[in-house]
Formats: structure tokens, sequence, C-alpha cells
């Protein structure tokens, strides 16, 4: 294996820890009842929230860097 494919498998497996630690923003019951509740859709993120969305999308930005790196 060549280091960039261990930086790549890194990146992976933070990037799926942080999907997995993120709170859904739908309730399932909802979703299949047909209910929707419109209250609180317009929320802003705050906090920690905030910090794993930024996180999140930094973190996919290096994995999809990554990966076009490692295909050439």
């Amino acid at each position: 294996m060549r280091a960039i494919d261990i930086l790549l498998l890194v990146a992976a497996i933070f990037l799926i820890t942080l999907v997995v630690i993120q709170t859904s923003k739908d309730n399932a019951a909802n979703a299949f009842s047909g209910e929707k509740s419109e209250l609180f859709s317009h929320q802003k993120e705050r906090g920690m929230e905030l910090f794993l969305s930024r996180a999140t999308l930094g973190t996919s930005i290096v994995f999809i860097a990554l990966a076009i790196i490692a295909m050439v």
C-alpha cells in the first residue's frame, strides 16, 4: 500500500465516523406517516452541530481530493 492509500483509508474512516455522529433532522416515524412538522425546520446550526457540519464538509473535500490524487 502506498502512503496515499493509507491517507485515503484514514479520511474515509473519519468521514464515516462524522456522519454517524450527526443527529438526524427528520424523524423516521414522521416520514412513514406523512406528517411533516415545519416548526423547527429553519433553525440555524449552532455549537457542536455547526462544528460537525463543517468538519464533515472539510473531511469530504479532503477525501475527494485524495481519491482523485490516488487515481493518478
